[in-house]
C-alpha cells in the first residue's frame, strides 16, 4: 500500500465524544460514512478558496490581461461562487431551515429549486406542516382533507390560505406589467417578489430577497404555483413569465465567476439546472451531490460526477463526491462541520 493510504478506524467511544469528534472520524470509517467526510473537506475547500490562492495570470501583448487581476486585495476578496440545488421534499422537511440560515447569513451564493421548493416554504409562513406516517393509508387520508408528503403531512387548507395570499400579488404583478412599470417577469423574478411580500423571517426566499441572492426555478409553474396561475389566466388573462431571460441570467452566474462550486440535494431539473450552467464554464471546480438515486438506469438523479465529467458539467481536474443517503440526514451533518462551524468561529472572531 502507498505511504499516504488512509487506514480504516472509526469512533472510540471509550473516550468522550462530541458531535466534532464523531464527524472527524468519518473519513476514515468507510462506506458513505467517507463520503461524508469528503464532502466536508470538499465544501470547506470551496468555501476557503480566493482567487489569491492561484497563480498570477501571464500579461503579454498579444493576451494582455486586466489589470484588476493582478491587484492582490482584490484577488484576496474574489470568491468561490456556490450554487445550492435541492428538490420541494426538502423544504417540506426540516432541512428548510438549514438552507434558510445559509441564506439568511450570505452562505450561499445562488440557489436552485423545483416549483415545490418554492411554494412549500411560503405555505409553512402561513401555515404548519406536521409528522405522520409512510404507512398511512392514502384514501383515508383524502377524505380526512389531508395530502402526505412521505411521512408528512400537509391539510388542504394549507393550500387554501396560500391561494388567499398569492392571487393578489399576481393580480398585482398583472398589473405593473400592463402599467406605467412595464414589469417584465421571470420566474426569479417572481420569486424575489414574493420573498419581498411574505416578510416573514423564517422564509428561505424573504432573506433570499433582503440579501439579493438570486433564486432559479426552470419549472415553476410544476406544483401548487402553477395551479394559482393556471387558475388566475382564466380569472384575469395576460400575466408573462418570461424564462428565456432567466436561462440567460441563470448561465451567467457561472460563466463570470472565477471559480464554482455546487452542492446538489436530490436530482432531476434542479441537478440538471446547476450543472448545465457550468457546462458553460467548461465545468464546476468543485461537486458534491447528496442523493439516494441509482446509477443503474441511467437518470441524471443517480448519475455521479464522473458522468458529469464526461459533459463537461464538471471539470477534469474538480474535487468532486457523491454520497448516496437522504439528504435530510446527510445534510445537517455536513453543515455542522462546514457552514455553521465557519459562521460560528466568525461571529466569535468579531465578537
Amino acid at each position: 500500500m502507498p505511504k499516504d493510504s488512509i487506514v480504516i478506524k472509526g469512533p472510540d467511544f471509550n473516550q468522550t465524544v462530541s458531535l466534532d469528534s464523531l464527524l472527524s472520524t468519518f473519513i476514515t470509517s468507510g462506506f458513505q460514512a467517507s463520503a461524508i467526510g469528503k464532502a466536508i473537506e470538499i465544501i470547506n475547500e470551496m468555501r476557503q478558496w480566493r482567487l489569491s490562492d492561484d497563480p498570477l495570470p501571464v500579461s503579454t501583448e498579444e493576451n494582455p490581461v486586466d489589470p484588476e487581476l493582478l491587484d492582490p486585495e482584490y484577488r484576496r476578496s474574489v470568491k468561490c461562487k456556490i450554487f445550492l440545488g435541492y428538490t420541494s421534499n426538502l423544504v417540506s422537511s426540516g432541512v428548510r431551515e438549514i438552507i434558510r440560515f445559509l441564506v439568511q447569513h450570505k452562505l450561499v451564493d445562488c440557489l436552485v429549486s423545483s416549483a415545490g421548493g418554492i411554494e412549500e416554504d411560503f405555505i409553512k409562513c402561513l401555515a404548519p406542516t406536521y409528522l405522520g406516517e409512510f404507512s398511512l393509508e392514502g384514501a383515508k387520508l383524502r377524505r380526512q382533507g389531508l395530502n402526505r408528503i412521505g411521512n408528512l403531512l400537509v391539510p388542504n387548507d394549507n393550500y387554501c390560505k396560500f391561494e388567499d395570499w398569492v392571487v393578489p400579488i399576481l393580480d398585482k404583478m398583472l398589473a405593473e406589467q400592463n402599467g406605467e412599470e412595464k414589469a417584465h417577469w421571470t420566474p426569479s423574478s417572481v420569486i424575489r417578489r414574493l420573498g419581498k411580500e411574505i416578510a416573514h423571517e423564517e422564509s428561505i426566499y424573504y432573506w433570499a430577497y433582503k440579501n439579493d441572492i438570486p433564486v432559479f426555478c426552470p419549472a415553476l409553474t410544476d406544483g401548487s404555483l402553477g395551479d394559482m396561475i393556471y387558475f388566475h389566466s382564466y380569472k384575469s388573462p395576460g400575466l408573462i413569465i418570461d424564462i428565456v431571460s432567466d436561462i440567460r441570467n441563470m448561465n451567467n452566474q457561472a460563466v463570470f465567476a472565477k471559480k464554482t462550486g455546487v452542492i446538489i440535494l436530490g436530482g432531476g431539473v434542479v441537478k440538471h439546472h446547476i450543472c448545465n450552467a457550468n457546462l458553460m464554464r467548461n465545468g464546476a471546480d468543485y461537486a458534491v451531490f447528496i442523493n439516494t438515486g441509482q446509477e443503474f438506469d441511467g437518470s441524471d438523479a443517480g448519475a455521479r460526477p464522473d458522468e458529469a465529467v464526461s459533459w463537461g458539467k464538471i471539470r477534469l481536474d474538480a474535487k468532486s463526491v457523491k454520497v448516496y443517503a437522504d439528504a435530510t440526514i446527510a445534510f445537517p451533518l455536513i453543515v455542522s462541520q462546514t457552514f455553521a462551524k465557519g459562521f460560528k468561529k466568525t461571529e466569535t472572531e468579531s465578537s
